[in-house]
């Protein structure tokens, strides 16, 4: 949640523009990518416009202002807001959203993807960022999952097989219940005065509970002195995460695909990617803030020209 200092920073919502080129791209393409590979074509989109998945965890942006039942409607509902470049927030640890590109982004030399989201100064909030190649060739993201490996990763700040199962309120304007693998127990805080929707736990999830599954990284929010909070960012390789290394002027954070790893750590070595999830990487919550969150706001192929 982005409110450090007491307040929302609209500015960081703001809508931008993206060029058709950028720094990080290369003219040539010798187009050896596989038969899989979907070039870019003139009517594609430089911007992923599909959304597969929405599944966040409970937090104080889940059904606010928008009142769905169906994961497909929960989909449109994130596909609208990604279209105004307007974030959809992930919820606390483990929720995530699946998103496509209408083509395959190609790994080259330096930077591939580039993930937009509302980090600010004190108040990052890192996602793991995942990627697939469509290897069956089906157009849905139903193959193997890569990890792209960012600074915490190899270290005692990341934990793999992670999972937390989160319960339905029982009652209207009450916290989410969570338990842990470990049976480690918290809540996410219902925040009466910034969001009063009924519930923070996702109205299109039938079940009076559920479960996430993934990779948790070591928390970086600290109290200051004075009673504030900063959530400090990791150096690099997440999302929604104002790093001084790969942290961009237009709110986004630039990914190689070369930083995908297999589950036993071994390079992914991947020549194209057409599927990207994002994931809430932290399990924590900072005072009046709230849980701990990440938002994203687009999600754009670096080596897109039109």
């Amino acid at each position: 949640m982005k409110r450090f200092f007491g307040y929302l920073v609209a500015a960081a919502m703001v809508l931008t523009g993206f060029s058709a080129c950028t720094v990080d791209e290369e003219s040539d393409d010798d187009g050896d990518y596989g038969a899989g590979y979907r070039a870019a074509k003139s009517d594609s989109s430089m911007t992923a416009e599909k959304v597969f998945e929405y599944m966040p965890a409970p937090g104080q942006f889940i059904n606010e202002g928008f009142d769905v039942t169906t994961m497909a409607a929960a989909c449109s509902y994130a596909e609208g807001r990604l279209a105004q470049q307007y974030y959809v927030s992930l919820g606390g640890w483990g929720g995530y959203i699946v998103v496509g590109f209408d083509h395959s982004i190609p790994n080259k030399s330096g930077y591939d993807l580039r993930i937009r989201s509302n980090a600010i100064d004190n108040s990052s909030e890192p996602g793991i960022v995942w990627v697939m190649q469509d290897s069956n060739g089906n157009g849905f993201p139903d193959d193997t999952w890569y990890e792209l490996a960012g600074s915490g990763y190899g270290t005692d700040k990341r934990r793999a097989n992670y999972s937390v199962t989160y319960y339905r309120p029982s009652s209207t304007g009450q916290p989410v219940e969570w338990r842990d693998v470990d049976g480690t127990e918290g809540e996410i805080d219902y925040i009466a005065a910034e969001h009063t929707q009924d519930y923070y736990y996702p109205a299109w999830i039938a079940e009076d509970s559920y479960t996430l599954s993934g990779v948790l990284l070591e928390s970086n929010n600290v109290q200051l002195e004075g009673g504030l909070w900063s959530n400090r960012p990791y150096e690099w390789g997440y999302a929604d995460n104002k790093s001084s290394v790969d942290y961009m002027t237009d709110g986004s954070n630039k990914f190689d695909i070369d930083r995908a790893v297999k589950a036993n750590g071994a390079a992914a070595e991947l020549k194209y990617i057409d599927f990207v999830k994002v994931q809430t990487g932290t399990n924590a919550k900072s005072g009046p803030l709230g849980e701990n969150s990440t938002e994203v706001m687009s999600f754009v192929d670096m080596h897109f020209v039109k």
